[in-house]
């Protein structure tokens, strides 16, 4: 349950803070601002967009970077129960499995030397 909360949170915080990076402008357009390119009549102010948007682009980093560590630790902590509950490692087998003996079919064709020796019986009369 917890889990689940913490990657939805992951995930809306991801697409939040790739949505305010692409909103942010360069730091080429600074040199524009400032020679009155009307950005002083934007809603946060001539400066106030860049230190909002790059504040809450620092928090939303930092809630990303924390839920990363979270999980991280719950998939660390998942592993250690499965390896503690007795499943066998494959990386500990004590001895690879042999191949079992090949299945001999009656459908398909063996060398002569390889056929058991057997009286040939055979429903076809001989060609004479």
């Amino acid at each position: 349950m917890i889990e689940t909360v913490v990657v939805v949170v992951h995930l809306l915080v991801a697409i939040a803070l790739v949505g305010l990076v692409l909103m942010q402008q360069g730091k080429g357009a600074d040199a524009g601002a400032s020679f009155g390119s009307g950005a002083s009549g934007t809603v946060f102010g001539s400066q106030g967009s860049a230190t909002f948007l790059s504040r809450l682009t620092a928090v939303l980093a930092t809630v990303f970077f924390l839920t990363s560590l979270g999980l991280a630790y719950y998939a660390s902590h998942q592993a250690t129960q499965v390896r503690d509950a007795g499943l066998p490692d494959p990386a500990l087998r004590s001895a690879p499995v042999a191949p079992a003996a090949p299945v001999v079919s009656e459908d398909v064709p063996v060398l002569e030397e390889q056929a058991p020796q057997a009286p040939l019986t055979d429903d076809v009369p001989a060609v004479e």
